[in-house]
């Protein structure tokens, strides 16, 4: 009988050790998981504020037209004014690698795009479209 509690003894010594073992993979591979789902609500977040403010942007500018409206065509990418040009570098500082084309058309139209490519990512593009049309 001894004998018997010997040898369970012998075979079971460690066990405790490598129980620890795989608790510790366990935690590992949840510790793991979670700092991977952060990083992906970082990305996500990060993309929304981005186009959050590529649509700020734009309506601003369609605003400042609306109160511009005898000067339309300065607003133009091809004609760009110093409205224009001042809108662009907030674009830039607002977006990173941020910029923007303005089309305005004879009849009114206005077809804004935005640009931007945050780092490590691909690159995204906000297009909004309207008519401006003097009363």
């Amino acid at each position: 009988m001894n004998l018997l509690k010997s040898k369970t003894r012998r075979s079971m010594h460690g066990f405790a050790m490598f129980e620890a073992l795989i608790a510790l993979l366990i935690v590992s591979l949840g510790v793991l998981g979670v700092v991977g789902l952060q990083a992906s609500m970082t990305r996500a977040q990060s993309s929304a504020i981005y186009r959050a403010d590529a649509s700020f942007l734009a309506q601003a500018l369609i605003g400042e037209m609306w109160s511009d409206v005898t000067n339309l065509s300065q607003y133009d990418s091809t004609n760009c004014q110093a409205a224009c040009t001042a809108w662009q570098r907030r674009v830039a500082s607002r977006l990173p690698s941020g910029n923007a084309t303005v089309t305005v058309t004879a009849a009114g139209g206005v077809t804004i795009v935005i640009r931007w490519t945050p780092p490590g990512d691909s690159s995204n593009r906000y297009t909004t479209s309207t008519s401006i049309r003097p009363r």
